[in-house]
């Protein structure tokens, strides 16, 4: 089992409140694995169980094969980053860095040798004798971070580090804490309800919801092939559409709605009775100005035809908001083709939806 951290069944109640239900993980040595979801799906809550913080209602955590429920969190060797820097004011950054191997009674040569070594590796040496308040907050989270890495955890515990940071700083420290990771092989636990964080810095991401897991998964599976509604909706942008199957086709309460699925994408379904729900990612769908009329290459009921509502431009694409019947669709195109486009408010467009583009859900 080497170094893995395990979690079976693991269960928290705060009084009537089940904060994780019946979770079960298994987290590898040198794995860096992100708990993402909402406010309140329980992930921070895990992350204390994790730590020590917080006693399992039931269930078992193990460490290297043992179980470490009892094991008191100065014990678990376990580092812990949080989103406030928690620096000591007074203190200057060597000293702050160097605080746990003191506390431990390293001796003080063996202390400054570890803290140039930290400091060097996030490019802070030149800070080395300044106090907290004179550094700017991604600098005293780097510290916050390095300090956490001083005693050699052998996990450390991430929760949701860069939220009160500005959007850039954000992600140069992410790339960074990354880049530290991969460097020092260490097992990273991160909590985040930030979907473009975890996606971009994990290598696993663990989706929560009420408690639950929902999925677990590479980042590219669970954008691309998330496992339930709630995964589709909460990653990235999707459009969906309730209806019933017959055949291979998707009825809507509105016909404009109908929509042809691929055998391919239905094959997913645990049933084909009753109510479905399909979704479709708004940089599958093709866009054309005005009404075009498509070759026969193209599926006839995938073909709709709108109005822009409203545009958007988000840097490398652009969205458009297109009213469709009486629901409103969401389109995004590359920047480069919208300006060939002259796409604009009020315009008339065509809309194309392959059928295997469509993901499909149980309702």
């Amino acid at each position: 089992m080497g170094k893995d951290l395990v979690l079976e069944n693991l269960t928290k109640k705060f009084d009537q409140i089940v904060a994780v239900r019946d979770m079960n993980l298994e987290v590898k040595e040198a794995e860096f694995v992100c708990f993402l979801g909402p406010s309140g799906c329980g992930k921070t809550t895990t992350l204390r169980l994790i730590a020590g913080f917080e006693i399992p209602t039931n269930g078992i955590i193990r460490y290297e094969g043992n179980v470490i429920n009892d094991i008191i969190p100065q014990k678990r060797n376990f580092g812990i980053v949080f989103q406030s820097y928690a620096l000591f004011p007074h203190m200057t950054i060597a000293e702050n860095v160097g605080f746990g191997l003191k506390m431990r009674k390293v001796p003080k040569n063996q202390i400054n040798k570890r803290v140039d070594e930290l400091l060097e590796l996030v490019d802070l040496t030149d800070q080395k004798y300044k106090h907290p308040p004179e550094l700017s907050g991604g600098q005293q989270q780097r510290v916050a971070l390095i300090r956490s890495l001083a005693t050699y955890p052998q996990i450390l515990l991430l929760d949701e580090p860069l939220s009160a940071l500005d959007a850039k700083i954000r992600v140069n420290l992410r790339a960074e804490i990354k880049k530290l990771q991969v460097e020092l092989g260490i097992t990273m636990v991160y909590v985040t309800h930030d979907q473009e964080e975890a996606l971009s810095i994990s290598d696993r991401v663990i989706v929560m919801n009420q408690g639950y897991i929902e999925q677990v998964n590479k980042p590219i599976e669970i954008y691309k092939n998330p496992g339930t509604i709630f995964v589709a909706d909460f990653v990235g942008t999707s459009n969906f559409f309730e209806g019933e199957l017959r055949g291979n086709t998707v009825i809507n309460k509105t016909a404009e709605l109908n929509f042809v699925v691929s055998q391919d994408a239905l094959s997913t379904l645990q049933s084909t009775q009753g109510k479905i729900t399909i979704s479709i990612r708004p940089e599958k769908i093709l866009l054309f100005k005005g009404r075009k009329k498509l070759s026969d290459e193209y599926e006839k009921t995938n073909i709709k035809y709108g109005t822009i509502e409203v545009v958007t431009f988000l840097g490398v694409i652009v969205r458009s908001l297109v009213e469709l019947a009486d629901k409103h669709i969401i389109v995004d195109i590359t920047e480069k083709d919208f300006e060939k486009s002259l796409l604009k408010r009020g315009e008339s467009v065509t809309l194309y939806v392959s059928p295997e583009d469509f993901l499909v859900f149980q309702s």
